[in-house]
């Protein structure tokens, strides 16, 4: 049990000829958060997930936004789930498993996250067109899907409804850092891996 006690936390940075990021995360953290990406929206929402899931996090992003903000948001997604899966390291004691549902006025969000070695992202509900600011809603679902295949996990996200678009991607962070910070949680009754396999 020595070993879950340790701080989980990892970097990771990526350049490419389009951004430049690099992410820091603290899986058992007190939600304090750093985040400077060039989309302001997209700040807005990792500091949401950050406070709510209690993870210390650090996003430092460049990225050809002149352009467009696709592969500044994508490539953050894929450090995030690059670092949590270091982060994790041999998953041992956690839960696994972690769900939440949250409103924001009008708009419902539902998060359900498997540590499941194997990514999957389902994402249903209408986020809309029109952009938040100058955020693609459409860009959510690159983020949670370069986020799954780097972490390794299995997300279900659902709008089930809402007619504010920010509510409703709102509502989508908060839950997914409320399912996640169940699923990444220690339980004192699992000493092993989290699976009959004995491997995730």
């Amino acid at each position: 049990m020595g070993k879950m006690r340790d701080a989980r936390r990892a970097r990771v940075e990526r350049k490419t000829r389009e951004t430049e990021v690099v992410v820091e995360l603290g899986l058992d953290g007190e939600g304090r958060s750093n985040i400077h990406s060039g989309v302001p929206f997209l700040d807005h929402m990792l500091e949401l997930f950050s406070k709510h899931g209690f993870f210390d996090l650090t996003v430092e992003a460049r990225g050809d936004l002149a352009v467009d903000d696709h592969h500044t948001v994508e490539d953050i997604g894929i450090c995030l789930g690059q670092a949590l899966s270091k982060a994790l390291g041999d998953k041992m004691g956690i839960r696994r498993f972690g769900s939440a549902s949250v409103p924001l006025d009008e708009a419902l969000g539902v998060a359900v996250v498997d540590v499941s070695g194997r990514a999957y992202l389902a994402l249903r509900g209408r986020l809309g067109k029109q952009r938040v600011g100058t955020f693609d809603p459409a860009l959510v679902q690159d983020f949670f899907q370069a986020l799954a295949s780097n972490a390794a996990l299995t997300i279900h996200l659902t709008v089930p409804y809402g007619r504010n678009a920010h509510h409703k991607i709102e509502c989508l962070f908060k839950a997914f850092s409320r399912a996640l910070a169940d699923a990444v949680s220690y339980d004192a009754r699992q000493t092993g891996v989290p699976s009959t396999k004995g491997m995730i």
